[in-house]
């Protein structure tokens, strides 16, 4: 869009006029149509009025507070682009969404059909957007993009009831540099599903820890569902598939998202796999109440539901549910021997028969060169023996420090409670208070090139489950609902509690996490709080 000049002509006759002066002037603002039996020519500022093509519209600039709505129920083609003279005041959005009786379509074939560039205070709301041919090679469907060289971020996007499929990539947020991204970015109930790439995707020039500086800053994501984003079986250079994807950001919170069947076509020999959701070069990203599951990988690494990837730091998962998922339920993981990885928790979240495809890596997985100040805490995992191997509930690599694993349940069919790698010291790693029940097979911890049949034999040889010489660490039946192996196949059957049931309760350390690492406070996977002391595990009776 384009012609912002008619509204700057008008606020300069208004201020010799004198009425300027006045503090509470607010210029006037301007209400657009479109419609498929509308015209061109006409003025576009009524229903009655209406223009008929994007291409229209996007000649006609936003200023704050104006609007541009497509008729409800119909179909447009075109794309819509706001540009750096538009829109722009966070405190008046300038908004694009539909009017009439339900959503507007708009498709592209070629380039996002909508485009924020280099500008905020814009509303995005209410429409389905459909893309094909080259979009869906090339292309996100909302594209949030700033190549800015100065003047900090631009601010207040809000994207609400909008529905994305058939490009490459659903809701894309860049920046081709640190610290001129966006900021407060705020997507909220919106479908992003049947994606080549990823649903959601925000992105920035690789972090440099001798920086510490992000793209972009303050992003909100609630009520936001990737599915069906099946990935690129030609890819073979680079991960496709992926659900959710919150990278080069300063401060997220992702609330009640949903990551599911996604990765169903990725490439069998690419370097990477796809995740459900995950972070990368963030820090303070929080993801919780939310679920990811059965996400799946073609090649041989990833396909988990919810990762905390390379250069995160001051992040938490917790109060999660995965299940189902190719690779872990909840992974951290960190490439570069940097410090970047640091001072996470991974809290109160439950995973059930994740890994399976992928049983090398577990439910739970540590893995990387210098993941540094982690903490897993309060999970309940379950998980049995899958075709593909044995697997286990925690897979612990070499490459951490000071990593505590306390107050976990831990419940297997003939898998191992535990997968370490040989050298691993209570300064790498320390586990502490965590219940290990194997429900079926023989209850089995691998250490290195050992295998202890006991808690007993384990802590002996290891010093691991001890505080100041004290034995910790339960073997008791939890009691879970469903049985001593109950199998969950929707988010409906997460409460696993059996509310008679006390083997647990009370038995939790509750001892100091890492230094910065976020506290997870006192509330369980469905935000009860124990009464008789400290939980072990993700859920306590009601």
């Amino acid at each position: 869009m384009r012609g912002v000049g008619a509204a700057l002509t008008l606020g300069l006759a208004v201020l010799a006029s004198g009425c300027a002066a006045t503090p509470h002037y607010v210029p006037p603002t301007h209400t657009y149509y479109l419609s498929p039996d509308g015209d061109d020519g006409a003025a576009g500022t009524s229903p009655e009025t209406a223009w008929r093509t994007p291409a229209r519209a996007d000649r006609t600039g936003l200023a704050p507070g104006d609007r541009l709505l497509l008729k409800g129920g119909a179909h447009f083609r075109g794309t819509l682009t706001v540009s750096p003279d538009e829109a722009g005041d966070p405190r008046r959005p300038a908004v694009i969404g539909s009017y009439g009786t339900g959503r507007a379509t708009l498709s592209s074939t070629a380039d996002p059909a909508v485009t924020v560039h280099n500008t905020g205070g814009v509303e995005i709301r209410d429409l389905v957007l459909r893309g094909s041919g080259s979009a869906r090679r090339h292309d996100p469907g909302l594209q949030l993009y700033s190549d800015r060289g100065s003047g900090g971020r631009p601010s207040g996007i809000d994207v609400s009831g909008v529905d994305v499929s058939g490009f490459r990539i659903g809701l894309a947020v860049g920046a081709s540099q640190h610290g001129v991204g966006f900021r407060d970015v705020t997507v909220d109930r919106t479908r992003l599903h049947g994606n080549k790439d990823s649903g959601f995707l925000s992105y920035g020039p690789d972090f440099k820890p001798e920086i510490g500086t992000y793209a972009h800053e303050d992003l909100t994501l609630t009520d936001v569902a990737a599915y069906d984003n099946a990935g690129d079986p030609r890819a073979h250079d680079r991960h496709t598939g992926d659900g959710i994807v919150v990278g080069a950001v300063r401060g997220a919170t992702l609330r009640r998202v949903e990551a599911h069947d996604n990765g169903t076509e990725a490439a069998s020999d690419a370097p990477e796999g796809p995740v459900g959701v995950w972070a990368y070069d963030s820090t303070r990203v929080v993801v919780e109440h939310s679920a990811a599951y059965r996400n799946h990988t073609g090649s041989t690494v990833d396909g988990a539901g919810f990762g905390l990837d390379s250069n995160v730091t001051e992040s938490a998962l917790r109060r999660n549910l995965s299940f189902g998922n190719d690779g872990p339920g909840f992974y951290a993981y960190q490439r570069w021997q940097n410090g970047g990885s640091a001072r996470n928790t991974i809290s109160d979240n439950i995973s059930a028969d994740d890994g399976r495809g992928l049983p090398r890596h577990g439910s739970i997985a540590v893995y990387g060169k210098d993941v540094q100040d982690l903490a897993i805490v309060r999970n309940t995992v379950i998980v049995s023996r899958s075709p593909e191997g044995p697997g286990a509930a925690l897979r612990l690599q070499a490459g951490e420090r000071d990593v505590v694993v306390r107050d976990n349940l831990f419940v297997t069919g003939d898998v191992p409670l535990v997968l370490a790698d040989a050298g691993l010291k209570p300064a790498n790693v320390v586990l502490q208070g965590n219940a290990y029940r194997a429900a079926h097979g023989t209850w089995q911890v691998r250490w290195g090139e050992h295998t202890y049949d006991s808690l007993a034999s384990w802590r002996a040889a290891d010093g691991q489950e001890s505080v100041d010489g004290h034995p910790t660490g339960l073997t008791v039946d939890p009691c879970l609902k469903g049985g001593p192996l109950p199998r969950i196949r929707s988010v409906a059957d997460a409460d696993l509690a059996t509310p008679t049931c006390t083997s647990l309760a009370g038995e939790g350390l509750a001892l100091p996490l890492p230094a910065g690492a976020p506290q997870p406070g006192d509330a369980d996977y469905f935000g009860r709080t124990p009464s008789g002391g400290p939980q072990v595990g993700a859920v306590v009776p009601r």
